[in-house]
């Protein structure tokens, strides 16, 4: 937010604010995943595969810099992916899918698309709360 603000007001960016959905829900995907691992972190089965989704999710920031998978919001389909991997791998080791990506990638998913399209379309409700946020 610091960033955001500085860029719109020192740097006179237009547009800026927009882009804070995206940290903010991976903040939200991150949190979710890690809170749920934690309290699963009896079940090895399900904290394992919920903290690697929390672990993919954290690569946003690093795809994203290439400016082709910025640009054409594909950052988040690359996470995807490596979500993909690990699905894969269950699949050919245990022979199946297992649950926990069943349930997560979807909501992930979800969650992605949401903030993809308010920092694209950047509703005008979108802009009053990142306004409010930043303060201006």
């Amino acid at each position: 937010m610091v960033m955001t603000r500085f860029d719109t007001v020192v740097l006179q960016q237009k547009g800026i604010d927009s882009f804070l959905s995206i940290p903010f829900g991976d903040m939200i995907i991150f949190g979710s995943c890690m809170a749920t691992a934690i309290y699963w972190r009896k079940k090895p089965e399900y904290h394992r595969r919920l903290v690697f989704i929390a672990s993919c999710q954290l690569m946003d920031a690093a795809i994203g810099r290439f400016n082709f998978m910025l640009d054409h919001n594909l950052f988040y389909l690359a996470l995807d992916g490596l979500i993909g991997l690990g699905m894969a791998r269950d699949w050919v080791v245990d022979g199946r899918v297992h649950k926990i990506y069943l349930y997560a990638l979807p909501a992930m998913i979800v969650v992605q698309g949401f903030a993809i399209y308010t920092w694209r379309v950047n509703p005008t409700w979108w802009v009053a709360i990142t306004q409010a946020i930043l303060g201006f």
